[in-house]
């Protein structure tokens, strides 16, 4: 179980990637990977000293052998181990949420701050467009009294386009006055998702850090007492039979 449970943590993170493009999101997915699965190694240790000691006050133990030679000894030290690297794993990975979610939250930004000069750009070009069919249409007297005698042309369209044909400056007023009201609704909408992609992504860099942070935080306390006690509980005979 233990050997198992090592080999998946150095296992499932190739290929390795400490320093390289996209280090700081292997190292989020090699840190949780490790996080997940610590509970197991943890498992082990203690059944097997549980093993060895229950043996031991059975009086079933095998002939004793020297600290440095034992299968608990170096159980031990291994717990002492794990509890380090995860005491080390905690600042790490809060390091690499805050660095991971900086970059989406400027990623997101700069996406909305694109979308907003497309919008502009695309705009400009359906205003220009529309202007141009509305001026062609107002040119042309006679298409323009059959598409609204037609009925092919709505009413509230066809009081625009009658008073367009009467006063021209009153078409570049409701082109100003159109363009601001879509610009405003798509911005706001723009803005809108932009916050709400912000927030999805600070939730989830704090339910990252406080998940796995935590989590780091307990197996590096479990291992560190159980690699400490249990060495101490091995020296003690030894200190008496001196």
């Amino acid at each position: 179980m233990i050997l198992a449970s090592l080999l998946d943590m150095i296992i499932l993170p190739m290929p390795y990637n400490f320093s390289g493009d996209g280090s700081t999101q292997w190292l989020l997915n090699f840190t949780t990977q490790v996080v997940d699965r610590g509970i197991i190694p943890m498992i082990g240790i203690a059944l097997l000293l549980a093993g060895s000691w229950i043996a031991s006050d059975l009086g079933n133990a095998p002939q004793k052998q020297k600290n440095v030679q034992s299968l608990q000894f170096w159980a031990l030290v291994l717990s002492c181990v794990l509890g380090l690297l995860y005491l080390l794993i905690f600042p790490l990975h809060l390091n690499n949420v805050r660095i991971d979610s900086q970059r989406s939250l400027e990623q997101i930004t700069a996406e909305a701050n694109q979308a907003q000069t497309e919008l502009g750009t695309r705009l400009n070009a359906e205003v220009q467009q529309q202007r141009q069919q509305i001026v062609q249409l107002l040119e042309n007297e006679e298409l323009l009294d059959q598409a609204i005698s037609s009925g092919q042309v709505p009413e509230e369209q066809a009081g625009l386009l009658q008073q367009f044909r009467d006063d021209p400056a009153a078409l570049d007023q409701y082109i100003e006055q159109r363009v601001g009201e879509l610009r405003t609704q798509f911005e706001t909408e723009i803005g809108t998702r932009r916050e709400e992609a912000l927030s999805a992504a600070r939730t989830e860099a704090l339910k990252s850090g406080l998940r796995i942070g935590i989590s780091s935080l307990l197996l590096a306390i479990g291992y560190i007492i159980i690699g400490w006690s249990g060495l101490r509980t091995l020296g003690q005979p030894n200190r008496a039979g001196q």
